[in-house]
């Protein structure tokens, strides 16, 4: 183990490491960019919080529809093709959501804005597997920290953009033309081919006698999945589906909450969200240390309480200052959790890790993407601070959630690296 912790990644896999960071990058950014903007156009089409829900609903329709093609698309054209595809969608979608002459066209807008992330989201995860199968060491919590960083820039370019009273189209025009053009330059080039591991799988999938199988061109022709190796891939996305929910809802409803109900002034609506990614970036940065000191399950525990504890304090006090910590302490909370989910599908028995990530990948973001909605539609009805409670009970699913993470295999190989650890020392 402690050779495989040392050895040298290829120059390939190098270069394919800093290009899907920087897919990992985009896609926050363009999502923050988004997120800091929602106050300005929810204001400008005068739109209710179910109003906003519904719209917002769009691009989690356009999400949910774009994730399962991703995952077809990558098996048979290579998640490489399919990540270049989606780059495209998604970063010229950005500007439509400014210039959308009215409601009906935003919601179109919403709908490909969606679509595009995603099918990025799909399509830059497998990419992230393949790279760490090169690396022969954990690294997917480092890709995620290129996320949260992103939706931290994006935030925080979109708080200076409104306190400069910076136009919404020149705005989202700018960060979608040097953002997207710089990734499809820079970053499409170096990435991988799929192993044929990941794309042995053909569409037509039957149960038989408890377990599923997939008809594939691999050499076995077959591969199958037990029926507990599934019910642990279900709990797996479950647990996606609670952490990503928060995740969606602090990236769409933190800066209204401190606008509107902690009367916070535009600036310091936009840092909750700011607050949010960077503890969360931070968290992700010492991500696999933590996981190595603590295990999976006892992190994912301790996680999932340290998130309902912010968001209660946020919801509580109702003070703009006490709120940002709030969501800050919800970043930390959320941050190893996903990195640690998706490890864990991937580990998962007698199934392809990409059709296991594809799986879990399209439950999780079902929660961030229809999270935000469903809180829009429950705020008409208790107001937007009893909405946010749905949060709080979701991060306390999570902690009973945690117990999918707990594997043999996980544990020989943090027992294994935790006594590499010490003989170095």
């Amino acid at each position: 183990m402690s050779e495989l912790l040392q050895r040298t990644p290829a120059p390939a896999a190098l270069a394919a490491r800093r290009a899907v960071s920087w897919l990992f990058l985009l896609n926050g950014m363009l999502f923050g960019t988004w997120v800091s903007r929602i106050p300005m156009v929810q204001e400008r089409h005068e739109l209710t919080h179910g109003a906003l829900g519904v719209a917002l609903l769009g691009m989690a329709l356009g999400a949910l529809v774009a994730m399962p093609l991703s995952g077809w698309a990558s098996a048979r054209l290579g998640s490489r093709r399919v990540a270049a595809f989606w780059t495209l969608v998604y970063a010229s979608m950005l500007p439509s959501l400014a210039f959308a002459p009215g409601v009906h066209w935003l919601k179109a807008g919403l709908f490909l804005f969606g679509a595009g992330h995603g099918g990025l989201d799909v399509a830059m995860n497998g990419q992230a597997v393949l790279v760490e199968r090169r690396y022969h060491r954990p690294i997917m919590s480092s890709f995620h920290a290129l996320f949260s960083a992103g939706g931290l820039a994006g935030a925080a370019l979109g708080a200076g953009m409104a306190w400069l009273a910076v136009p919404v189209e020149t705005h989202f025009v700018t960060v979608a033309t040097l953002l997207g053009g710089t990734v499809v330059l820079i970053a499409l080039r170096p990435l991988l081919p799929d192993d044929p591991v990941d794309r042995r799988s053909e569409n037509k999938v039957s149960s038989n006698g408890g377990r599923l199988q997939a008809s594939g061109s691999g050499k076995s022709g077959l591969a199958a999945i037990s029926a507990a190796d599934l019910r642990r891939l279900i709990a797996l996305g479950a647990l996606a589906f609670c952490i990503m929910m928060g995740e969606g809802a602090m990236a769409d409803w933190s800066g209204l909450f401190l606008k509107q109900v902690t009367g916070a002034g535009d600036g310091l609506a936009s840092a909750g969200y700011a607050a949010f990614s960077l503890a969360m970036m931070l968290g992700r940065i010492a991500g696999d240390s933590l996981t190595l000191r603590l295990g999976p399950e006892c992190l994912v525990r301790g996680s999932g309480v340290l998130a309902a504890a912010g968001l209660l304090l946020a919801l509580v006090t109702a003070h703009p200052y006490a709120a940002v910590l709030g969501f800050a302490a919800v970043g930390a909370g959320f941050a190893t959790v996903i990195p640690q989910v998706f490890s864990a599908a991937g580990r998962v028995k007698e199934i392809s890790p990409g059709l296991a990530l594809a799986t879990v990948t399209t439950l999780g973001y079902g929660g961030f993407l229809l999270g935000p909605p469903l809180i829009g539609f429950v705020a008409e009805g208790i107001g937007l601070r009893g909405a946010l409670g749905l949060v709080v009970l979701t991060s306390a699913c999570a902690v009973t959630l945690a117990a999918a993470l707990r594997t043999r295999r996980s544990d020989e190989i943090t027992s294994q690296v935790q006594a590499s650890q010490r003989l170095s020392v």
